[in-house]
Formats: C-alpha cells, structure tokens, sequence
C-alpha cells in the first residue's frame, strides 16, 4: 500500500514522501472536513493560484472544472468572489509553514487525503479545528441561508474545508 511520491515543482525539488493510507481514508477522528480538495477547487479557493505548477502529484479529476489561474490571484474565482488569502510571506512570518508543505494548509491537506500521514499532522489538525470558531460568528451574525452575509469570513472557511453554505 505504500506509494511513493516524488515532487518537482516551482516550490519543491526531489521532495520524497510516502502515502501510507488509502486515499480519503483513516483520517484522524477530530479530523472531519466538510469539504474534499477537489470539491473546493471547483467551487474557487485562493483566488485560482493554487495548484497550478503541480498538477502531477494529484488526480487529474481535481483540475477538471477547478478554477485556477497560472498568471496571478483572482478572488473573482473565489466562490464567494472576495479575497480572504494573507500572502505567504504573512503565514511563513507567523511560521505557520512546514518545510514539508511550503504552501502551507491546503497542500498539507492535499498531501493528508492522498493518503500522507506526517509528523506536522496534530499541529495542522490543530490549526483547522480553530477556524470553526467562524461558524460560531456566522450563525450568530447571519441569518440562515445568507450566503451574503460576511463573505470574506465564509470564504476563509471554504479555505479550511469547511462548508458555510449549510449554515
């Protein structure tokens, strides 16, 4: 069951992990994502720029209707059409990047539904079950159904895997 995964991209060069699960499968029980990675390039994350440079570490199906963009970051991609991205001088300043994952969460997350199982795996799962504290903003500041309501908020979530269109 073990694959190996060599990565050459514009970020990594010779960068070698293994999957050691099936794909979407046994994740950690707190970890719950409401969203697939590919579900959340077709609906618009990151203004469109992710991705684009290693379309062959992961299933051509996920590119299929993603919105992206090679040249530049588009929050018109974006599902709710705002950016809600700090650049990544922001998150490697705050050192929220492992070296592993240089494009931090979402490609972490990639990596982990592919099947990678990692040492930086608590500390990210961590991080993602903090963001739920947005829901709790949204549905005490938004009537049901308003996907109006506070998008940049609602879009930061769709960054995190979870779906605010449900609340």
């Amino acid at each position: 069951m073990k694959k190996r995964v060599v990565v050459n991209d514009t970020m990594q060069r010779r960068y070698v992990y293994y999957r050691t699960e099936p794909i979407s499968c046994h994740f950690a029980p707190e970890f719950r994502p409401e969203l697939t990675p590919k579900q959340m390039l077709r609906m618009g994350v990151f203004g469109g720029k992710y991705m684009t440079d290693c379309r062959k570490e992961f299933p051509a199906d996920w590119l299929k209707r993603a919105k992206l963009c090679s040249t530049h970051q588009d929050p018109q991609l974006n599902f709710f059409k705002v950016n809600a991205s700090q650049p990544l001088s922001v998150w490697r300043r705050k050192d929220w990047i492992h070296p592993q994952d240089p494009r931090g969460w979402f490609q972490w997350y990639c990596r982990y539904y592919m099947g990678r199982r990692s040492e930086d795996d608590e500390r990210q799962i961590k991080r993602w079950r903090a963001i739920r504290r947005h829901v709790a903003q949204l549905k005490a500041n938004c009537p049901p159904g308003a996907l109006d309501c506070r998008p940049r908020q609602r879009q930061a979530l769709l960054h995190w895997a979870y779906d605010s269109r449900r609340i």
